[in-house]
């Protein structure tokens, strides 16, 4: 077998080396910690004295595992040179080894079907499901977790061991995974903390967007940066449901814009329904130029006969999004445009497809900025990992303000 090359964090060695049932790894934003069980998983499904073993991959929703835990598994092939080794397919999602004939299968757990889904997991051929992978754990409620645990059992080789690993963001220090398993001591439960400090790969200019929350948001900067529990107080957006729209028929359609260069530029696309906004499409990227958001547009079939309403800050951007045929405009600013937009926006439910792993991190943690003398929240957001949610409250001016949306047949959207 050809050699391997892989590059971990020496702060993951213990981990990767556990074999206790329950492996917890609570990091922050920037920790390294999907990457390094992408890789870990990868490598092991990978040996052949693993022959046999294969893995279970689950998140709330099914769909959000496209952007988030199988582009993650497929670049750890592609890092260690293992391409020729694995199959990967769409439909089923799903990855397999060719040499040891190990299966990587996706699930969900946001409703009774997909439960069902997960009760009924079987590892085609040869081989046994030993292993589990519960990827933003906080998302998933604990008779979830129950159902997962009961799949692993039975006899196995001398060499091989059943566990899930856990990997999660700490939210409210009143999550039951924090009592269940956080807090609870047991020779079965393997813990690690990290954060961005312990990852050597972390870039600059993240490094400094994370530092600069001390300033903008220190309560913020304790959970996201250094991965300390904390509460929920002060979230925006609480009406908020994650599923798979995409493929959903809607009465109108919006895009929002948000141009950044050190910072994400976002796109979104929303699908209009009974006067919510449904979150189905979205571009995220960093020190971007126009041009390549522009082809990154075109290569995520972002409608170009729907109105594309932009941050009016960066008004050459908006003229080369014309000049390529997107309907793009800028978005008037007024008085407290910010604060009427959110007002409008929590007044109805928001929906936002699973693909759209961006969007769901931003909106469960955009947050009202806390005053620092009083200790009480304002009725200003935290400005800072805030690019999703711009481009969400510039999608939604035509419908705020009672404008006609372009409507466009569902054809036109392609197949996402």
């Amino acid at each position: 077998m050809m050699e391997i090359t892989a590059k971990f964090n020496k702060a993951f060695k213990e981990a990767n080396e556990s074999q206790h049932r329950y492996k917890l790894l609570l990091g922050s934003a920037g920790s390294g910690k999907s990457v390094n069980v992408a890789q870990d998983f990868i490598l092991k499904l990978s040996r052949p004295e693993y022959a046999g073993c294969s893995l279970l991959v689950v998140r709330n929703t099914e769909v959000s595992h496209i952007n988030s835990t199988f582009a993650e598994l497929n670049g750890a092939i592609d890092r260690m040179g293992l391409r020729p080794f694995w199959e990967s397919r769409l439909q089923p999602l799903s990855l397999r080894n060719t040499v040891t004939g190990n299966h990587i299968i996706f699930r969900g757990a946001n409703d009774a079907k997909a439960i069902e889904r997960l009760k009924s997991v079987t590892v085609p051929g040869l081989g046994k499901l030993v292993w589990v992978w519960v990827e933003e754990s906080t998302e998933i409620k604990q008779s979830d977790l129950d159902t997962i645990d009961d799949r692993l059992r039975g006899k196995l080789p001398d060499n091989h061991y059943f566990q899930i690993t856990m990997s999660f963001n700490p939210t409210n220090a009143s999550h039951w995974l924090k009592s269940a398993f956080w807090d609870y001591e047991s020779d079965d439960i393997f813990k690690l903390k990290t954060t961005y400090l312990d990852n050597r790969f972390i870039d600059d200019a993240f490094k400094k967007r994370l530092e600069r929350l001390k300033e903008f948001d220190p309560e913020r900067y304790e959970v996201y940066a250094l991965g300390n529990w904390g509460a929920t107080g002060g979230i925006i957006f609480q009406n908020v449901q994650f599923g798979d729209y995409a493929r959903m028929e809607f009465e109108d359609y919006s895009i929002g814009c948000d141009f950044g260069f050190t910072h994400a530029t976002v796109v979104l696309l929303i699908g209009w329904c009974d006067g919510a906004p449904y979150i189905i499409r979205e571009v995220y990227a960093t020190d971007i130029t126009t041009d390549e958001i522009i082809e990154l547009c075109d290569k995520a079939d972002i409608p170009k006969d729907v109105l594309m309403a932009c941050d009016s800050a960066e008004p050459d951007r908006i003229l080369s999004l014309k000049r390529a045929g997107y309907r793009a405009f800028p978005v008037k600013k007024e008085k407290n445009s910010i604060k009427n937009q959110i007002s409008w926006l929590k007044n109805r439910c928001i929906y936002v497809d699973g693909r759209c792993a961006h969007t769901m991190k931003e909106i469960q943690s955009y947050k009202w900025r806390k005053c620092p003398t009083s200790g009480e929240y304002t009725d200003e957001p935290v400005k800072i990992n805030d690019d999703c949610m711009a481009a969400l409250r510039y999608s939604c001016e035509l419908q705020r303000k009672a404008a006609k949306i372009q409507s466009i047949p569902k054809e036109a959207l392609g197949i996402w």
